[in-house]
């Protein structure tokens, strides 16, 4: 009777090892998901606009590729889906290494990421979303699947801002598909990565025919945008200043800079709740402000310059969770008033010829809202 207990007993540990092996197989290893930063609405041109990046790291031990990742809302249907050449389009290394061959696939520990940006009607902003990735192990045309990134909108509105600027036309130079665009470059300068420019816009200054500059355009003096007025956006606290940084005398001149000068000359306002109004490339010897100072929205804080890094004088302007240029999380922000000229449907033309009118005139006039990408926008005088 000893023995067969015996065996009974050794019967059940090999069942309930085969029940767990079973389970382990069924289970396996794949991807963390997860959004490191809650969404916010943003409105433009009468939609709304999710911006936000899901972060994939390959907990497995193999190579893992992605073949589509759906975005899912409140109802457990897609909101948006990305297979092919979208989803390569959108899937980036956290960090581009120089020379790293363009595939999918994710090695073992290694990260890319998702970089999204929803486009819904007013109406039409879940409660919460969530992540279906679709993916097979490198070499192998199995199809596994992995849910999760659950995350909740943040409910709080765009805070709406006076102009940055006066009149026009101004370029409002961005696209969050640029690989290298303000849009996809993490920083990890303050003991976590951060995407500060996740909503940064760059206005650059034309004229009536799209033209940069007036007179030789290598002159930096010559651009339309250099040494115009550049305004508090609301009634702020000066959390930052730097205004003694040099910049190059003519276009070509300007070289490379290191990673804590490539803001140039910089004011940054501390608006409350938690957000910061960031301006960069500031002329040098032009700001009238310094810090801890109250400013009143439309006051003159500084001049357009080309301090820094960049290719053109031009204002960067920014919204982030913090007084730092680089240690910070980009937030929207919407402007209160422009009115919307026309766009660059390829910005290469910028400089070369005018802008593509808007086909209404009858809708030019924006009010609460971002401008949309490569827009040419005139701010009340």
């Amino acid at each position: 009777m000893r023995g067969r207990r015996s065996c009974i007993r050794f019967a059940g540990v090999v069942l309930a090892w085969l029940a767990l092996a079973g389970h382990a197989a069924a289970e396996r290893e794949s991807f963390e998901l997860r959004v490191p930063l809650a969404p916010a609405p943003v409105a433009s041109e009468g939609r709304v606009r999710l911006f936000y990046e899901l972060h994939l790291t390959n907990f497995s031990r193999e190579p893992l590729v992605p073949v589509a990742i759906d975005v899912r809302g409140d109802d457990d249907l897609p909101l948006a889906s990305y297979t092919g050449t979208t989803l390569a389009a959108r899937l980036g290394a956290a960090v581009p290494v120089a020379g790293a061959t363009d595939s999918t696939a994710i090695a073992p520990g290694a990260r890319k990421v998702l970089y999204l940006e929803l486009d819904l009607a007013p109406d039409a902003v879940p409660a919460r979303l969530h992540h279906r990735v679709s993916y097979r192990v490198d070499g192998t045309d199995a199809i596994a699947h992995a849910d999760g990134g659950g995350v909740a909108p943040d409910p709080r509105p765009a805070p709406v801002l006076g102009p940055p600027l006066r009149g026009g036309p101004w370029a409002a130079v961005f696209d969050p598909a640029w690989p290298r665009g303000h849009r996809r470059v993490f920083y990890a300068v303050e003991g976590r990565a951060t995407l500060p420019g996740r909503f940064a816009i760059d206005l650059v200054k034309l004229d009536a025919d799209g033209r940069l500059a007036t007179g030789d355009a290598d002159v930096v003096r010559n651009a339309h945008a250099h040494g115009e007025a550049v305004l508090a956006v609301a009634d702020a606290t000066v959390a930052a200043v730097r205004g003694d940084y040099p910049e190059a005398a003519r276009i070509s001149q300007n070289g490379r800079h290191p990673l804590s000068a490539g803001s140039g000359n910089y004011v940054v306002l501390a608006l409350g709740d938690g957000r910061h109004a960031v301006y960069e490339h500031l002329r040098p010897g032009s700001l009238k402000v310094e810090a801890g100072r109250r400013v009143r929205r439309g006051e003159v804080i500084g001049e357009v310059g080309y301090s820094g890094s960049g290719n053109w004088p031009h204002l960067h302007f920014h919204v982030a969770d913090a007084a730092s240029l680089l240690g910070a999380e980009g937030l929207p922000f919407a402007f209160e008033g422009f009115s919307v000229l026309g766009r660059y449907a390829d910005i290469e033309a910028l400089g070369e010829r005018p802008w593509t009118p808007r086909a209404d005139p009858a809708t030019a006039v924006r009010r609460h809202e971002r401008p949309a990408d490569n827009s040419v926008l005139r701010f009340p005088d």
